[in-house]
């Protein structure tokens, strides 16, 4: 039991030494021209696919509101 605590302990420490550190701190939010939301546009083609795949910039009819609305302290 000792030894599977020292293992775990070891193990943890390891993790939190050899985790990748954030590159910045000076972080801003995202705008809605950073998002990639589905479009409706009836010239657009629409997709077959066969088996799983990730679509981005998909063809829907509607995608909600989508507005910003910023934080204050």
């Amino acid at each position: 039991m000792w030894i599977q605590l020292a293992i775990f302990v070891v193990s943890l420490v390891l993790s939190y030494l050899l985790a990748p550190k954030p590159a910045s701190l000076n972080i801003s939010a995202a705008g809605l021209s950073d998002i990639d939301a589905p479009t409706a546009s009836e010239d657009r083609a629409i997709p077959v696919l066969f088996g799983y795949r990730r679509l981005t910039g998909s063809n829907v009819v509607w995608y909600g509101d989508l507005k910003t609305t910023p934080i204050r302290k």
